[in-house]
C-alpha cells in the first residue's frame, strides 16, 4: 500500500513543594465558596471510570511494579510527546530530545539507544505497535487520544506477551460507550505552536463508535526542528451476543519532523536554540494501521483474539537518506480462567514483517546516488502462561514463563547488487521463567516480590549496520524485585526496589558525527534502582504528587571498562507537583530536579551537570461545557543538557548533547457537547 499524503535531597524537595502550597493565593477560598461544587474533570474530561478501574484491578493483582494513568492526570498539559503522559509514572525515565522525539526507558531499557525505541513493548488497545523486529516509534501513539495508559515494569508485563527488561506501556483509547458526544480541544503557545483535536462517540443498541482527528504544527524551541502532523484514530464495536463482542480499529499517521541535531556542551549552555542540521535531517512517517479484537466471555473464563496490519513509510535523511517501506502483520490470543483461589492466563503472539530498505547519499535532505538496497524480513513470536494460587485470603503465589523466538534476515534486492557484506541472518530463542508473591497486609496495602528472567532480541538497527550484517546476540537478565503499594490516610504510594544482572546488554556508542552508532554486546552489567511514587492529600482540595527514581547502572568487571557507571541515565531524578483543585479553577506548580546529570561516556571522564526545571499548569471552568487551561514550562529559562548520546570518551568538543526544553507557555480551550 502506497501512502501519499541523593535520597535526602529528594525529601528536601518535598518540603519545597509544601512551601509552594503555602504560598497559594488566599483568594482561592473566596472563589470556592461562591461557585458550584462541580469539578472540572467531571464535566469536561470524560474518562471511562469502569475501564480504568478494571485496568487498576488487573494492575493491583500483579506482584510487581505497575501503574495506571488516567487522562485527567495530564489533561492540563500541552501534550508534546509521551513524556507528558508518563512524567509521573514511577520508574519511567523520560527525556525529550527534540520535538516529539523522546527517550523512554524503564529500568535502563535501551539506555544507549540514541534514537527510536528498544527494550519496551509498546501497545495500543492491547496490540503491539512494535514492528516485527521489535523496533518502533513512540510518535505513532497520539497521547491526546488515550482514555488511560497501563504501565507494567519489567517481567510484570508478561500478560502483554512482553519478556523485555523494560516491560510494556499500553495506551487505551475511548469507545462510543465510554466517551459519548463531541469533544474539541485547541492549543496555542510559544514557537508558533498550534494543536487541535476533534473527537466524537456514539452508541446505539449493539453498536458503538468513537473517532478522533488531531493536527499540530510548531517551529519548535531550536533551529531546524519544525514539525507538523495529522493523526486519525477510530474504533467500531459490536455486541454479537451477550457474551461475544468484537471491535475494529483504524489509525492513520502523517508525521513530519525536522531534526535539529546534537550540540557540544558549551553550545547547550550558551545557545541551546542553535541547531546542527547538516544534510537537512528529518524523520517523516506515514502509516496506516488496522486491527480487530474479539472477546468471548464464559462463566469463569474468557478468550480474546486479535489481528493487526501496519503499512508504514519512513523517509529519514540523516548521515544518508534512509527510505524504507514496511508491511507488518500479527496475531495474538489470550485465555484467562479463574476458579476460586486458582487463576490461569495463557497467551501467544506472532509478528512478521518485511522492509524494502533503501539508502541514498544525502544531498541536503534529498536522495542522491543509491548506496544500499536490501530486503529485510523479520518475525518474532512467543507463547506464555501464568498461574496464580491464593494460598490464603492474603497471600497469592504466581509462577509463569514466556518462550520467545525470532529471526532477522537481510538480503539484497533482486534488481540491486549493492554491497554483499550487508547480507546475513540471525535466529534467536529464549525461555524466561517468572516467580512472584503478593501479600495483602491490609485491604488497601500490598507487599510484593518477584524473580524473573527477561530476553531481548536485536532488531535491524542492531544487526543490519551500515558496513555489514553484525551477529549481535540476544540480551538476557535475571531481575529481583521487592516493593509495596497502597493507601493509608492521606498517603498513596508505589515503591519498588529492583536489581537486574544482565548478560550481553546491547550497548551503543557514537563514533563520529557522520558515522552511525555501533551496537555491541557487553559482557556483564547490573542495573539496580528504586522506583517510588508518593501522593499526599494534604486537604480535600490540595494534593502533592511526587516521583523519585534512583538508578545505579554499571559494568561488572568488564575487561575494558571495569566497574564503570553506564552513561545516559542519571543517578537521581525527582519530580513533584502540588495541585489545588477548586470548584472553578485548579493550579499546579511543578518541578523536575536532577542534582547531577549522567555520565556522557563509557570511560566516565565526563559528567553532565544537574538542573532544576520549574513550571505550572492550571485550568479554569468557564461554563459547564467549556474550560481554559495553561501550561508554562522552564519558567527560570534553565540551560542544561537533558539527553546525551553515549561515546567511549567525551571531550568538550563532543557533539552528543540535547538541551532541555526552553522556556515556553502554552494554553488552550476544551469543550464537550
Amino acid at each position: 500500500m502506497k501512502l501519499t499524503f541523593k535520597t535526602g535531597s529528594a525529601l528536601s524537595l518535598s518540603a519545597l513543594g509544601l512551601a509552594v502550597w503555602a504560598s497559594l493565593p488566599a483568594a482561592a477560598q473566596a472563589i470556592e465558596d461562591t461557585e458550584d461544587d462541580v469539578r472540572i474533570e467531571e464535566t469536561i474530561i470524560v474518562t471511562s471510570t469502569a475501564a480504568a478501574a478494571e485496568a487498576q484491578a488487573r494492575a493491583s493483582a500483579t506482584p510487581g511494579g505497575t501503574d495506571v494513568i488516567t487522562h485527567e492526570e495530564y489533561a492540563d498539559r500541552f501534550l508534546v510527546s509521551m513524556r507528558d503522559t508518563l512524567a509521573f509514572s514511577p520508574g519511567v525515565y523520560t527525556q525529550p530530545r527534540y520535538g516529539q522525539e523522546v527517550r523512554v526507558s524503564i529500568r535502563g531499557s535501551g539506555i544507549s539507544r540514541g534514537f527510536h525505541m528498544r527494550g519496551l513493548t509498546l501497545l495500543q488497545d492491547g496490540a503491539p505497535i512494535n514492528l516485527a523486529d521489535d523496533n518502533g516509534d513512540f510518535q505513532e501513539l497520539e497521547p491526546i487520544f488515550f482514555d488511560h495508559l497501563e504501565v507494567y515494569r519489567g517481567a510484570n508485563a508478561l500478560r502483554f506477551g512482553s519478556g523485555t527488561l523494560g516491560g510494556a506501556v499500553n495506551g487505551v483509547t475511548p469507545t462510543g460507550d465510554t466517551a459519548p458526544g463531541i469533544y474539541v480541544r485547541g492549543d496555542v503557545g510559544s514557537f508558533d505552536t498550534y494543536r487541535g483535536l476533534v473527537s466524537g462517540g456514539v452508541s446505539s443498541g449493539k453498536w458503538d463508535a468513537w473517532a478522533a482527528v488531531s493536527a499540530d504544527t510548531s517551529n519548535g524551541d531550536r533551529d531546524h526542528v519544525n514539525r507538523d502532523s495529522m493523526r486519525f484514530h477510530g474504533n467500531l464495536g459490536y455486541d454479537v451476543t451477550d457474551n461475544i463482542t468484537t471491535r475494529f480499529y483504524a489509525s492513520v499517521n502523517d508525521i513530519n519532523q525536522e531534526l535539529p541535531g546534537a550540540l557540544n556542551i558549551a553550545t547547550v549552555l550558551s545557545n541551546p536554540k542553535q541547531g546542527n542540521f547538516v544534510g537537512d535531517q528529518a524523520r517523516d512517517i506515514k502509516s496506516i494501521r488496522v486491527q480487530n479484537q474479539t472477546r468471548i466471555d464464559f462463566e469463569n473464563s474468557s478468550f480474546a483474539a486479535g489481528l493487526w496490519l501496519n503499512d508504514k513509510e519512513l523517509y529519514h535523511p540523516i548521515f544518508q537518506v534512509i527510505d524504507n517501506e514496511s508491511l507488518d502483520k500479527g496475531i495474538w490470543t489470550r485465555y484467562e480462567w479463574q476458579a476460586g483461589p486458582v487463576g490461569l492466563t495463557i497467551g501467544a503472539e506472532a509478528r512478521e514483517g518485511d522492509v524494502d530498505a533503501k539508502r541514498f547519499v544525502n544531498i541536503n535532505g534529498a536522495r542522491g546516488t543509491q548506496t544500499q538496497g536490501a530486503d529485510q524480513d523479520a518475525w518474532t513470536r512467543n507463547v506464555y502462561a501464568e498461574g496464580r494460587y491464593g494460598v490464603t485470603d492474603k497471600l497469592t503465589l504466581v509462577a509463569g514463563a514466556i518462550y520467545a523466538e525470532g529471526k532477522r534476515e537481510q538480503l539484497l534486492t533482486r534488481n540491486n547488487a549493492l554491497p554483499a557484506n550487508v547480507k546475513g541472518s540471525a535466529e534467536f530463542e529464549e525461555f524466561s521463567p517468572k516467580f512472584g508473591a503478593l501479600y495483602e497486609i491490609a485491604p488497601d496495602i500490598q507487599m510484593f516480590a518477584n524473580y524473573s528472567r527477561s530476553a531481548e532480541f536485536p532488531g535491524f538497527s542492531e544487526v543490519a549496520q551500515v558496513a555489514s550484517f553484525v551477529p549481535v546476540d540476544a540480551q538476557t537478565a535475571w531481575t529481583a524485585e521487592i516493593g509495596t503499594r497502597g493507601r493509608a490516610g492521606i498517603a498513596e504510594w508505589d515503591v519498588a526496589i529492583y536489581s537486574a544482572d544482565i548478560d550481553g546488554e546491547m550497548l551503543q556508542f557514537t563514533v563520529g558525527p557522520d558515522i552511525p552508532a555501533t551496537t555491541f554486546n557487553a559482557d556483564k552489567t547490573r542495573h539496580r534502582g528504586l522506583e517510588a511514587g508518593l501522593s499526599l492529600d494534604l486537604t480535600d482540595r490540595i494534593t502533592l504528587r511526587q516521583v523519585y527514581q534512583y538508578s545505579d547502572f554499571s559494568f561488572r568487571g568488564d575487561a575494558q571498562y571495569g566497574d564503570n557507571t553506564l552513561p545516559v541515565v542519571p543517578e537521581h531524578v525527582y519530580r513533584a507537583e502540588i495541585k489545588y483543585s477548586g470548584d472553578r479553577f485548579s493550579i499546579a506548580p511543578n518541578l523536575e530536579w536532577l542534582p547531577d546529570g549522567p555520565y556522557a561516556d563509557y570511560n566516565n571522564t565526563t559528567q553532565t551537570g544537574g538542573y532544576t526545571l520549574l513550571g505550572v499548569t492550571g485550568s479554569f471552568k468557564a461554563t459547564d461545557n467549556i474550560d481554559i487551561f495553561l501550561d508554562a514550562r522552564n519558567l527560570a529559562d534553565e540551560k542544561a543538557a537533558g539527553d546525551v548520546g553515549a561515546v567511549i570518551t567525551a571531550t568538550p568538543a563532543s557533539v552528543i548533547y540535547y538541551p532541555v526544553e526552553r522556556r515556553a507557555v502554552f494554553g488552550g480551550i476544551r469543550a464537550r457537547f
